[in-house]
């Protein structure tokens, strides 16, 4: 701790939680949570590496779902260093600096996935609504610009975050309610001023959002698409191709609305409550995407079967 002039002594170091009352089976609990971590990216490189090595994935839908693993992957590792040291070692306490650097990757890779998933819905519009012109306004170059600028435009949107905390105070309390550090969370132990935190914390919560209503709308027009369509039969295949993006939403979004409702309702929910949640936005997208579009998406359920058949057969005649 620095002593600054006042009466107070300014905090530098924060304490984040693993699981409140089960400290005593933090050591089990991390063999589950590395379990996690090596099923999050092993599934993502293999999704990435199968769409990269296979020439007939080489179209709009699996780029966009090559930038949804990259930011399951970012979100994976932003993470990762925290956590590991909380349930292994029994080292909770993280710099301030590093923590203001741990939650801008993790709201930066939150923002990236949310504008990702609603490109995703569009691109699934166009291809039921315009298959004909789909190839020629999706492009290579185009989707390569669209990935770039929705990257740009996801991490400016979080980068004022830990300049806006780090300008802050801290000086009485020290503990964060997550294992991971999160603007919410840090911006409240400040004894300073933080109302420009508080609204551009909500301005950055509502542009997020703003990518689930649009998503909404996609597929209010995708349905409106697949009743024009005569045929039953058309109508079941036009809807499957987007079973995978539906569930990768649900499984994205759902934690996110939960964990805002307890920080900005709830305040007086039980710290297990608050802490699981939290855990559940970090792991369960990064480690159930690849699994649901493994599933769903037979082109890349072949592509993966192919490849580990493949190594089979290597590695016998070896």
């Amino acid at each position: 701790m620095t002593i600054i002039n006042t009466s107070h002594a300014e905090i530098t170091t924060f304490f984040l939680v693993g699981i409140p009352g089960l400290e005593y089976a933090h050591t089990w609990i991390s063999i589950s949570i590395c379990s996690m971590y090596i099923i999050a990216i092993l599934g993502n490189c293999t999704i990435l590496f199968v769409i990269k090595t296979e020439p007939s994935l080489h179209e709009p839908m699996y780029y966009f779902l090559s930038m949804l693993a990259l930011s399951d992957l970012g979100l994976s590792l932003s993470s990762l260093p925290t956590i590991l040291r909380i349930f292994l070692f029994n080292a909770p306490g993280i710099s301030a600096n590093t923590c203001f650097a741990q939650e801008f990757f993790i709201h930066g890779f939150t923002a990236v996935e949310s504008s990702v998933l609603l490109i995703m819905s569009f691109d699934r519009f166009l291809a039921i609504h315009n298959p004909l012109r789909y190839s020629s306004i999706l492009t290579t170059v185009r989707v390569a610009q669209i990935g770039i600028m929705l990257s740009l435009k996801s991490f400016l949107l979080v980068l004022p975050f830990p300049f806006t905390l780090r300008s802050l105070k801290y000086c009485n309390k020290s503990q964060l309610s997550h294992s991971y550090c999160l603007h919410q969370d840090v911006m409240k132990l400040a004894c300073s001023n933080n109302q420009i935190d508080v609204i551009y914390g909500f301005f950055a919560a509502l542009c997020v959002m703003i990518d689930f209503m649009l998503i909404a709308v996609s597929y209010i027009l995708i349905l409106k698409t697949v009743l024009k369509i005569a045929s039953q039969k058309e109508q079941l295949k036009a809807l499957n191709t987007c079973v995978s993006h539906i569930c990768a939403v649900i499984i994205f979004y759902l934690p996110i609305i939960n964990l805002a409702i307890v920080h900005r309702f709830a305040r007086h929910v039980p710290p297990l409550f608050n802490v699981l949640t939290a855990n559940v936005l970090l792991f369960v997208p990064p480690v159930m995407n690849p699994i649901v579009y493994c599933v769903k998406t037979r082109q890349i359920r072949v592509r993966v079967v192919a490849k580990l058949c493949q190594k089979q057969i290597y590695n016998s005649h070896i």
